[in-house]
């Protein structure tokens, strides 16, 4: 069977079929989850998983419900690692601006989009500000020179441009207190 053609709404570990959460915001939520500094890896695994399978996952099934999630997550695309050059949470915006005009309507008010198919339409994004800030990174991360527009672009939008550093709380206030010594 091609899976390219199949939107799964379950997954077989075992002898076991799990029910899965696959509407867009659901799997946004579980990245978020995954991405959070202050929670340790294997808690953010635990409450993923927690929050993909429907039903409690069988302790002998964890690693097979994890490499399932992670696989689900991209669709099965196993991209080349590289630099970081997309946030979810910081270029929601752009994110959810390019998808609503590839699939022509707003999601967020749809009442289910699987998350595959948000992703068909997010690798469709094409020209657009997503790419516009991705490009920009990219360059930026490859050290290679922007173009006197993209120049432009950098000094005025800065703040969208650059990836901010997701620190936990124990950082932040470690960084306070620094602060507060040296005045």
């Amino acid at each position: 069977m091609n899976r390219g053609y199949h939107l799964p709404m379950q997954h077989t570990i075992g002898e076991t079929v799990y029910d899965l959460n696959t509407d867009f915001r659901e799997l946004l939520d579980i990245i978020v989850c995954l991405e959070d500094p202050d929670l340790p890896p294997v808690l953010r695994w635990q409450i993923a998983i927690g929050l993909f399978y429907r039903q409690q996952v069988c302790p002998e099934h964890r690693r097979q419900a994890m490499e399932y999630l992670a696989f689900f997550l991209t669709a099965g695309r196993q991209d080349s690692p590289g630099p970081k050059l997309l946030d979810w949470q910081q270029d929601a915006d752009a994110i959810i601006s390019g998808v609503n005009r590839v699939a022509g309507q707003e999601l967020r008010g749809a009442s289910y989009v699987h998350w595959w198919t948000f992703l068909s339409w997010f690798h469709a994004i094409g020209e657009g500000e997503l790419s516009y800030l991705v490009g920009i990174r990219g360059k930026l991360a490859r050290g290679k020179k922007l173009e006197t527009y993209e120049q432009e672009f950098y000094r005025q939008n800065k703040s969208r441009v650059e990836l901010k550093p997701r620190y936990s709380q124990r950082e932040l206030l470690e960084q306070q207190r620094l602060n507060a010594l040296l005045g």
